[in-house]
């Protein structure tokens, strides 16, 4: 695992940046597009965060937004793929995982699901090193056949707001990191500061998947593989702390461990030919 680089300074550019791939999520309505006067007509158009982009390119990655194309072009787009970032955006529909709506289950797109639990497990069949954010971590959680919590006021004590209203860049809670995890080594720390914008949360752990990060109310904060490529997700926003070099240090092991990747990229093609033939 990568330690955590502290108060080094952004990572420097190599020759040949590592290609991150970055979800796109969220989709905006055509009814909920601003029209500007003389400007285009309104239509339904990709939403993402610039912070996702900028916390890669400061970790010293090359962003690429991921748009949800359709299933069978997955393949070649992780052709061109050095490691992915599931971003964070609206709840996933229970039909993901077989399981029936919650009353209180906000607004899903499913196709847009579908594409990004495809991505992820096809990056993740690959070894590609993947991150994910907050419904990201979901995302991966599901990839792997795990199952969500779709409302957490029905399950948890209400000691932790995780919809919190203060703006991303503040921190609202603690989680705890367990020691000797893949997560501890990266963020440096058994306790870290976090914020929190869910309204859902992993249930049952899929497949090689385990639980890291816990707040103190119990509900998982964070989710990684057993051995092998970089397989992790976080619930909170780390995109929007990324001031503190702990948080920037996921996404600096997200390019390191992809760049690492790249190096072993020729070996990885010579030994699928000879399986080939």
């Amino acid at each position: 695992m990568t330690a955590n680089r502290g108060n080094l300074g952004p990572a420097p550019h190599s020759q040949r940046a590592a290609l991150i791939g970055v979800t796109t999520s969220e989709l905006r309505l055509a009814s909920q597009v601003r029209r500007d006067r003389r400007g285009e007509p309104a239509r339904v158009e990709m939403a993402l965060g610039m912070s996702y982009l900028r916390a890669v390119e400061r970790a010293g990655g090359l962003p690429i937004v991921l748009p949800p194309l359709e299933l069978d072009r997955i393949s070649p787009l992780l052709d061109r793929l050095s490691g992915v970032l599931l971003s964070g955006g609206p709840d996933l529909d229970p039909a993901a995982y077989g399981r029936a709506a919650h009353p209180e289950l906000g607004p899903t797109e499913p196709q847009l699901d579908a594409f990004e639990v495809q991505l992820a497990r096809e990056a993740d069949a690959r070894g590609l090193p993947i991150l994910g954010i907050c419904r990201g971590a979901q995302a991966l959680n599901i990839a792997r056949g795990g199952t969500l919590h779709q409302h957490l006021p029905e399950i948890t004590d209400g000691s932790i707001a995780h919809r919190q209203c203060q703006p991303g860049h503040e921190v609202t809670h603690k989680v705890r990191v367990a020691p000797r995890s893949g997560l501890a080594a990266v963020v440096g720390s058994r306790r870290a500061a976090v914020n929190s914008f869910h309204h859902q949360a992993v249930d049952r752990l899929g497949s090689g998947l385990r639980a890291v990060a816990w707040a103190d109310d119990g509900v998982v904060e964070g989710i990684e593989g057993r051995g092998g490529s970089l397989l992790l997700g976080v619930q909170w926003h780390a995109e929007t702390l990324v001031d503190d070099p702990a948080q920037l240090a996921l996404f600096r092991h997200l390019v390191t461990a992809s760049e690492e990747r790249e190096r072993e990229r020729p070996t990885l093609r010579v030994e699928s030919t000879r399986r080939a033939a």
